[in-house]
């Protein structure tokens, strides 16, 4: 399996920056950021949310979405909202794709999501909640990427400290 991409499309929250870079650490996936972000990539809440991972992430900025797109030819992009009319689960993520999210106040523009309606998705919800958390909405989609490549390269059973399993 190749390495899944999770795209920020302008984030505003570090800490939410931050849990994702550790997920990305944690699943081996390449995180990518497009700005303008809301933060400064070396503030405390970003290393504070990340914990000691953020240095061990691969993580690429572009100036804007145009650079993304001339950066990544070809790229095969899921975009997460809620304003989808396919779920996550309805597709197949291929090796190398990228999944973009957008900034927490509005989402991914929709002059984005307008061009690319057969690859936008959404996590569905009751009622009129807005939207999830970015990062816990990242680690949904993510994980199910995962799950479809059944979790290549990743750790399948757990060890207790002063107890074996039986």
């Amino acid at each position: 399996m190749g390495v899944l991409n999770i795209v920020l499309h302008e984030p505003e929250i570090p800490a939410n920056t931050g849990n994702i870079g550790r997920t990305c650490v944690a699943t081996g996936t390449r995180l990518h950021l497009i700005e303008p972000l809301g933060f400064r990539l070396n503030e405390k809440a970003i290393k504070r949310a990340g914990m000691d991972y953020w240095e061990h992430l691969d993580v690429t900025r572009y100036l804007d979405y145009e650079d993304f797109l001339k950066k990544n030819p070809g790229a095969k992009i899921y975009y997460a909202t809620t304003k989808a009319p396919q779920t996550y689960t309805d597709v197949q993520y291929e090796d190398d794709c990228f999944i973009m999210f957008g900034k927490e106040s509005a989402g991914i523009p929709e002059n984005i999501l307008v061009n690319n309606q057969e690859t936008c998705v959404r996590i569905p919800m009751i009622g009129d909640i807005r939207s999830l958390n970015l990062s816990n909405s990242v680690a949904i989609v993510l994980y199910e990427a995962l799950r479809q490549h059944n979790f290549a390269h990743m750790n399948l059973e757990g060890h207790l400290r002063n107890y074996e399993w039986k």
